[in-house]
């Protein structure tokens, strides 16, 4: 039973106390309620951009397996934007002038949704693209080998995007140009309202608004139909991702831009929906009763479903843009109130720990689970010989049984697991810490 405590306690306080500390992994994990359900998965080191100090972490990926994210060259240096092809090295997909940026897609032509700083700093103090640096951040796409802005609404000075699909459609949000002082409250330097966005193939951009009686709106995820999904209230109450996205009404718009409130857990302070697949299922984040955040599930038959969360945790989050693939499956990640992290999946009606389906002697612990294809593949950010790189982990099923570390999973069989105990170097606690820092000043 939850304390007093924690059910009268804000959600904001509850997760910015629990995400202070992060500690080593000692925890166990509960037994597989049925093993039967989940593959072992074998991972697959993607690398970094090489340097002393470099890190990865991969943010999307296609049913190709082609992969997008952020990568640095030395040790807290700038983060730039990559595509990895499914074989080779990690392609620098670069900037627009400034220091930082990060891909998110791809699609199935090879192109990225990319968010970049530009050379300038915003007139009015604004941190967009949250890298605390306070330059104006625009969206753009990665298509024909090169980067090209794309357009803000009206009056708008930053935008931003994450998400993109097979028909070459980008999905986002932009600054509206109207001032609303408001907007400070969960972001201390915004200045401007901002609504969600779909840029279409040709570069024009299309408005996503908010619930009626809401101001604001942001877009994470897209499918191949041109629906959406995001989050929408009020500009004192809703916050940018990539800080920590936060807001009262998970939404869904239709492809004709209708906005849809997709209900919640029972909590009214963090609603988001990060992802939609081809059949219009929807994954994402809400508050629930206690004030701990869930994952849930939502179709159009059966409304929200909560997914369920594991023993100690205080949040279980499926983060945009391709966190559900069309089977239902969904990938996430999730913290305890030590601060530990790990990564989830959701399947056929049971979620476990990620690492809990790794073989015995894996040199792996996967912290931030990021994106599932149609495939089951699973790409993010974990921890390697005390390294943060980006990973692809594959279920060895009949598709994946001739790759490497695939060959012997069927001899493993564990009717029971337990999560392996992993201590990281400071400088990984350091960078988790950070993360959760960021999640917990918002709420999600």
């Amino acid at each position: 039973m939850k304390s007093k405590l924690l059910r009268n306690i804000s959600l904001l306080a509850v997760l910015n106390s629990f995400a202070l500390i992060v500690q080593g992994f000692s925890q166990s994990a509960p037994p597989l309620t049925n093993a039967r359900t989940f593959p072992r998965y074998a991972v697959h080191d993607l690398g970094t951009f090489g340097g002393a100090g470099s890190s990865s972490s991969a943010l999307d990926m296609n049913n190709f397996g082609w992969t997008a994210g952020s990568a640095s060259y030395t040790a807290d240096g700038p983060q730039h934007a990559f595509i990895w092809y499914g074989n080779g090295p990690l392609f620098d997909l670069g900037t627009l002038g400034g220091p930082n940026s990060a891909a998110g897609g791809p699609n199935l032509y090879g192109e990225a949704a990319v968010l970049s700083e530009t050379p300038d700093v915003d007139p009015n103090g604004e941190d967009f693209c949250a890298f605390g640096d306070h330059i104006r951040c625009r969206a753009a796409i990665w298509r024909n080998w090169k980067l090209k802005k794309l357009p803000t609404l009206p009056g708008g000075i930053n935008t931003n995007t994450f998400g993109l699909n097979n028909l070459g459609q980008a999905v986002g949000f932009s600054e509206t140009g109207v001032k609303d002082s408001t907007c400070s409250t969960l972001m201390p330097f915004q200045v401007f309202r901002y609504e969600g966005v779909i840029w279409n193939p040709d570069g024009s951009i299309r408005e996503l608004r908010p619930l009626r009686d809401d101001t604001v709106s942001f877009a994470f995820g897209i499918n191949d139909h041109g629906q959406a999904v995001g989050s929408s209230g009020l500009c004192s109450e809703t916050a940018l991702p990539p800080g920590g996205p936060n807001g009262p009404h998970a939404v869904l718009w239709e492809n004709n831009g209708g906005p849809i409130n997709l209900g919640n857990l029972g909590g009214s302070e963090s609603n988001v929906g990060g992802s939609i697949n081809n059949r219009g299922d929807v994954s994402g984040t809400s508050q629930f009763t206690d004030g701990t955040i869930h994952s849930f599930l939502w179709t159009k038959t059966a409304g929200m479903k909560d997914i369920g969360t594991l023993p100690g945790a205080v949040a279980t989050i499926a983060p945009c843009c391709r966190t559900i693939n069309i089977n239902d499956e969904v990938t996430g990640f999730w913290f305890d109130g030590n601060g530990d992290v790990s990564s989830f999946l959701y399947r056929d009606g049971e979620l476990t720990d990620l690492n809990d389906l790794l073989a015995s002697n894996s040199p792996w612990f996967l912290l931030f689970a990021e994106s599932i294809n149609d495939s089951g593949e699973i790409v993010g950010q974990g921890v390697i010989d005390g390294e943060l790189h980006a990973f692809r982990a594959v279920p060895c099923d009949s598709n994946h049984a001739y790759l490497k570390g695939c060959q012997n999973a069927a001899a493993e069989t564990r009717t029971t697991v337990s999560r392996r105990p992993v201590m990281l170097p400071e400088k990984v606690r350091e960078s988790v810490r950070q993360r959760l820092g960021r999640l917990g000043s918002v709420g999600h």
